[in-house]
């Protein structure tokens, strides 16, 4: 009789990292609502007319070649926009791969230190790569924890500091003299400015990432661009630390349709400033409105997103699902307790959402 192999638990399979089987999956469960409000997503669709163009382009190449080695073609483009050296930019399928690149560059073996709470995909990949974590928690407002941050750079082993600006999940910018403070501290790690939001909060960092070597900038298409579909985000950064970082990015990683889509994008810039506005105006516009609820109160918030804080988290999240509307829940989070975080709809939307906010009592 011929032995068999044991049974591994499916959950368990053996050769993986312990790291790996103890964290969960990353936080999020779609729900199919009319009014989809939970990822922070632009609420307007890349503009048909550019579409066109795009989808034109993506036809006219052909799709069995490889496409650029390390999208140099298109690095040149996103440096044109930003004003960047093209050997400092580093693009990718999605600002999250940044993260996880990030976190093998300067992580693994060593420390990633953050504030909390903070954007769940920093504290994952410290996870689930074995880093060291090390977060910091916010000030009651909100704010940076300018001293106790330093203290933190100087108590732990470098690695990788993230500072983000609009903060994510609470929307809260800081002065720009905090950030400074923080990011000057930080000699001899590599510090990363995520400004995935910075389109709607008018922040802008590049010239204190130029003023480091160890500094880089985090950018995406996701959200003001209206190109989470497409997925690319980048980092601008010193051409050493670019150097380095590339070293981790897979070949060929951002694909001939992604890439057709992006430089239609860049050469019709104009829509991205003129959606922001309309972003920022509806925001406002919402925050005013719900000013005076009874039971809500909403934080003020300069990103595409704003967080209202409720006396149960649970029952305001199934009042505004049972009117079509998703939002994130953020109540598990420390500070955030009763929170639900909201993203800026069309007007349409955010006019559903004050309603459906005005009948909870």
């Amino acid at each position: 009789m011929t032995s068999r192999p044991p049974v591994t638990n499916p959950a368990e399979p053996a050769g993986v990292r312990p790291a790996v089987r103890s964290v969960p999956a990353y936080p999020f469960t779609p729900i199919d609502a009319p009014i989809k409000l939970d990822q922070n997503e632009s609420a307007y669709d890349f503009p048909a007319d550019l579409k066109v163009v795009a989808t034109g382009r993506m036809l006219a190449r052909p799709w069995n070649r490889y496409p650029d080695l390390h999208a140099d073609t298109l690095k040149e483009r996103v440096a044109a926009f930003e004003g960047w050296d093209p050997a400092g930019v580093v693009l990718t399928p999605g600002s999250n791969v940044l993260i996880k690149l990030l976190t093998e560059l300067a992580g693994i073996g060593q420390t990633v230190l953050t504030v909390s709470p903070t954007f769940s995909v920093y504290t994952l990949e410290a996870r689930l790569l074995d880093a060291r974590l090390v977060q910091v928690p916010l000030n009651p407002d909100f704010s940076l924890p300018v001293g106790a941050l330093k203290a933190a750079l100087r108590e732990n082993r470098p690695g990788v500091l993230y500072v983000t600006q609009p903060h994510a999940p609470t929307g809260f910018v800081d002065a720009e003299a905090a950030v400074r403070e923080v990011v000057e501290a930080a000699e001899g790690w590599v510090v990363v400015l995520d400004e995935a939001y910075h389109q709607f909060s008018g922040t802008d960092y590049r010239n204190l990432v130029r003023a480091g070597e160890n500094r880089l900038s985090l950018r995406t298409f996701s959200k003001a661009w209206g190109l989470a579909g497409v997925r690319l985000g980048y980092a601008l950064g010193s051409i050493a630390l670019a150097t380095q970082l590339q070293k981790l990015v897979p070949a060929f990683n951002v694909g001939t349709l992604a890439q057709a889509a992006l430089e239609v994008a860049l050469e019709n810039p104009g829509y991205v400033a003129e959606r922001a506005a309309e972003v920022v105006r509806e925001r406002e516009r919402v925050i005013a409105a719900l000013a005076d609820h009874p039971v809500w109160t909403v934080h003020p918030s300069r990103a595409n997103f704003y967080l209202i804080r409720t006396p149960d988290a649970e029952a305001a999240y199934r009042h505004l699902l049972s009117r079509g509307i998703v939002v994130r829940r953020q109540d598990r989070l420390p500070m955030l307790e009763g929170c639900l975080r909201v993203a800026v709809g069309t007007p349409a939307e955010n006019d559903a959402l004050i309603a459906a906010a005005r009948e909870f009592r």
